[in-house]
């Protein structure tokens, strides 16, 4: 089976090619330049010089969020278009699950984070054991303080490495927790796409149905800016 995987969840986009569990090709590129702007040129040039089409790809796995809300609907707009015309099955990863993949071949507890501002991450814990990745609590955007609460009662002695973009950030408020915390080195920090193929493959095993290019949705896990602001404005109406 032919998987086209993508993610655009953060300031760095990827895509990939992985054929019978066997990675083909992977264009990664970190930059300010916008995912609309590279995402389809980037799947157009993997396609190209790994010698496949559109009409070869079986299966399409994309990152759904959490995320950047603007690169997380760039993603999935993307994944449901090439979807659409062949009916082809996808499988929607968390951004999180994903980066737990990057350390897949390393014994230890996952803690994945991307910054979500205001003092807060998005933020899942994940367990390694064997190469096989287990899951320890849902999706969630958590204080720094509250995840520092956290590890510091129910992982201590263990190893902790942090994964995602807001691994830099946590890092500062886990500094005196540095004997068991680290963070994952830079070419296995950040969101890829072939580890969310890996992913999808693993939800695949364990008897997960894809779904239509129609049902899959972004998981945002909270409001945007602006939506917030709207209901803040809109209460302060309210209560004069």
């Amino acid at each position: 089976m032919l998987i086209l995987s993508i993610d655009s969840s953060a300031t760095a986009a990827s895509v990939a090619l992985f054929e019978d569990a066997k990675l083909v090709g992977e264009f990664f590129v970190n930059t300010d330049f916008t995912h609309s702007r590279t995402l389809v040129p980037m799947i157009d040039n993997l396609l190209s010089v790994t010698g496949k089409t559109v009409s070869d790809i079986e299966l399409i796995a994309v990152s759904n969020g959490p995320g950047s809300f603007t690169g997380v609907r760039i993603g999935v707009s993307v994944a449901k278009g090439i979807a659409f015309p062949d009916d082809l099955p996808c499988v929607a990863v968390s951004t999180l699950e994903s980066m737990a993949y990057n350390l897949v071949l390393t014994d230890c507890i996952v803690c994945a984070v991307m910054d979500a501002r205001r003092n807060q991450v998005y933020n899942a814990m994940f367990s390694i054991e064997y190469g096989e990745v287990h899951r320890l609590c849902d999706d969630r955007a958590i204080s720094l303080e509250e995840l520092k609460k956290e590890i510091a009662e129910q992982y201590e002695g263990k190893r902790v490495i942090l994964v995602g973009d807001g691994s830099t950030v946590a890092m500062r408020e886990l500094m005196d927790l540095q004997r068991s915390v680290e963070m994952a080195p830079e070419a296995l920090r950040f969101q890829r796409a072939s580890s969310v193929a890996l992913a999808a493959q693993a939800h695949i095993k364990a008897g997960e149905k894809p779904v239509t290019s129609a049902q899959l949705l972004p998981s945002y896990l909270r409001l945007s800016q602006a939506e917030r602001e709207r209901q803040e404005k809109q209460a302060e109406s309210n209560n004069t």
